[in-house]
């Protein structure tokens, strides 16, 4: 599998991302493009407009041109990787598809988007197939806030991934007290024990975790050992409140749980004895938001999340602020 895979999808639908403007969604919706999951599909289904698709899909196309969609980026940041997925679309895929890329301050409606923006190419017009995943790496180190997807001249497309680095605006985080291990400040988990059920950065995610698989959850431990993971803060800072929120997760939570810190710009992440406490062992209870009051003055980089022994974290939240 492509390293971009592993990144954050910026454009997902429960990260903030929303499809803001399409030419044409006559057969299914442009906010499918964006959903949380695999595309689902039900052999006939059929509706005023057709079989049901759970993708975008747009009329045929009788005159010169192509479609496309433009999304606004959830999460705004690089871009390492796009996935245009179009599974089930078998006989109304559209045979090419290019992505561009763009960056627009504050919150622009279609319409400025449409007058203002300075679109740039970061996947060039390429080949696709049928029912069929599709994977491009992007190589522009830009930071960028709206993609648009345009297909060749028209078609289905089930679902669209931007995966990547978050870069979030600096001016909502220098002087502020935030959640420096959130995703959508630029933190990332860079070190995880076991991810069985769940990806790790999922305990970073905005809001609430709907249910379990939105959370963290690791297979059962059978050697005696425990499950841990490893966050790049959003920057250098001090954390005063941590959030353990263990929502949704009832016969497989955690019996307990502590955290530690680290300067990395002071020591290897691999030094041990370089790690300091932040909240020492402490029961959890199942299906419960934790909040602690630490008395950490001590600049961190990275924080370590010990559970014991294996189980699930919906949320970690490290409340402080930056240094630097």
């Amino acid at each position: 599998m492509t390293d971009f895979m592993s990144l954050p999808d910026l454009a997902l639908r429960t990260y903030g991302g929303a499809v803001v403007a399409a030419n044409d969604e006559s057969f299914a919706e442009r906010e499918a493009l964006i959903r949380p999951g695999p595309p689902a599909f039900q052999t006939h289904t059929f509706g005023a407009k057709g079989q049901v698709y759970d993708g975008w899909e747009t009329r045929r196309r009788r005159e010169p041109g192509h479609d496309w969609a433009v999304v606004r980026l959830g999460l705004p940041g690089v871009i390492k990787g796009v996935v245009v997925d179009t599974a089930w679309f078998k006989g109304n895929y559209p045979p090419y598809a290019s992505v561009e890329a763009c960056a627009m301050d504050g919150w622009p409606s279609p319409d400025e988007i449409a007058a203002s923006a300075e679109w740039v190419e970061i996947v060039s017009r390429s080949s696709l197939k049928g029912d069929a995943v599709h994977l491009f790496e992007v190589s522009d180190p830009r930071r960028f806030t709206h993609v648009r997807l345009n297909i060749f001249p028209d078609g289905g497309v089930a679902r669209l991934r931007v995966h990547g680095q978050v870069v979030p605006d600096p001016a909502f985080l220098h002087g502020l007290t935030v959640d420096l291990a959130a995703l959508e400040n630029g933190a990332v988990v860079v070190a995880c024990s076991d991810e069985f059920y769940s990806s790790p950065n999922n305990v970073i995610a905005p809001g609430l975790a709907r249910n379990q698989s939105e959370g963290w959850e690791t297979a059962r431990r059978r050697d005696g050992g425990n499950d841990w993971l490893v966050v790049a803060l959003a920057g250098r800072g001090t954390v005063a409140v941590a959030e353990l929120d263990t929502g949704n997760l009832i016969f497989n939570a955690p019996s307990s749980a502590s955290i530690r810190g680290i300067d990395a710009t002071e020591a290897a992440l691999d030094d041990d004895q370089a790690w300091f406490p932040l909240l020492d062992r402490t029961r959890l209870q199942p299906d419960t938001r934790h909040r602690f009051r630490l008395d950490g003055e001590r600049r961190m980089t990275h924080a370590r999340l010990d559970i014991f022994p294996d189980g699930g974290m919906a949320r970690l939240r490290l409340l402080g602020t930056l240094t630097g």
